[in-house]
């Protein structure tokens, strides 16, 4: 799993993707015809078929991370959130803030140490707010390296942990994987297959619904990852996924409920091929299919979901069975997709 550790190591937090573009551009320079960049930034393949047809594939490179909000006179970092983050997955982490060049930094709340804190400081709940960047280094130092608007990235490196692959920001360039892998396998094919590494999902979906507009698909697949919460702290009705189970076909999230008939398929083919699967409903969370859904006319459009452990934390957890179900289920599904007869659900 080398790409997927270059993957994750590379920073790319939303609006800022500029050094994860390049480590997929070369990716996906090898496996298709035509590569460019839209205005926004969402970097699109082209992979030509022999008949008609378009089907978008949407995996985002943006990761979670923050801005340079403000730095004071001794030189501390205070930061503005870019994503979702539980603060309780926060304390006293490492980041990186990449200013005129990566300077590695302490993450931590702006609170007395434990042993002089007050029973009542001992019960406040912290905020996103109450963090702070420590980079070692005189105020001077900090002012001539670093800028208000600079990105930070949480650090954390890339593990193997028994079965299961470990890092920060494997949401989602696990779907960046799936999405190059399984092209990767394609033999012939006959719809024309747009690879789209998108920008801003963590923000709004953004990148999807820009380069949507502008490639019009009949068909679109997002590519994420997807609560996996089986483990101790949730009831099993909760679980959504479980890991190691294989590659998850959602039905519904709060962005988008996926195409009947592509649902359909996709369970069709996972169980011809005997390809590891599990149906999926997220009852909070969305993925780029919310917007490629209400393209102009509307496309219909379904999401494969990695299940992966600890979201939105720099300890995301996602099992090789899972990654290999993702890679055959979308290789076999885009070898069998006849562009001719495409149609929506409400058709």
């Amino acid at each position: 799993m080398k790409l997927l550790a270059k993957l994750t190591q590379t920073p790319g937090v939303a609006g800022r993707e500029e050094r994860i573009r390049e480590v997929i551009k070369k990716e996906m320079t090898e496996i298709c015809d035509e590569v460019r960049s839209d205005a926004l930034g969402n970097l699109i393949g082209l992979k030509k078929g022999s008949g008609s047809g378009k089907i978008m594939l949407a995996g985002h490179m943006d990761e979670i991370g923050f801005l340079v909000k403000h730095i004071d006179d001794k030189g501390f970092i205070r930061l503005q959130p870019v994503g979702g983050f539980d603060p309780r997955t926060l304390m006293n982490q490492r980041v990186v803030v990449h200013g005129t060049k990566d300077l590695t930094g302490n993450l931590a709340p702006a609170t007395s140490p434990i042993h002089i804190l007050t029973e009542e400081e001992k019960k406040k709940e912290l905020q996103i707010k109450d963090f702070f960047v420590d980079l070692g280094l005189s105020a001077e130092q900090v002012k001539e390296m670093v800028e208000v608007g600079d990105p930070v990235t949480l650090r954390q490196e890339f593990a193997q942990i028994g079965d299961n692959y470990s890092s920060k920001a494997m949401d989602d360039r696990v779907g960046v994987l799936v999405m190059l892998e399984a092209v990767k396998k394609l033999g012939d094919h006959r719809a024309d297959i747009y690879l789209v590494a998108t920008v801003q999902e963590e923000v709004g979906l953004r990148g999807a619904l820009t380069s949507a507009f502008g490639i019009v698909p009949d068909q679109g697949i997002a590519l994420d990852v997807t609560l996996a919460a089986d483990y101790p702290g949730a009831e099993e009705p909760e679980y959504v996924t479980r890991l190691g189970e294989g590659v998850a076909i959602k039905i519904m999230d709060s962005a988008s409920i996926s195409d009947h008939q592509l649902v359909k398929n996709l369970k069709e083919i996972a169980r011809k091929e005997k390809i590891p699967h599990q149906m999926e409903i997220l009852p909070r969370g969305g993925t780029d299919a919310g917007v490629i859904q209400t393209t102009q006319a509307g496309v219909p459009v379904a999401t494969l979901s990695v299940p992966c452990r600890y979201v939105h934390t720099v300890n995301e957890m996602v099992s090789h069975k899972d990654l290999e179900a993702a890679f055959n289920l979308l290789a076999s599904f885009l070898s069998n997709s006849d562009p001719g007869n495409i149609t929506a659900t409400g058709n």
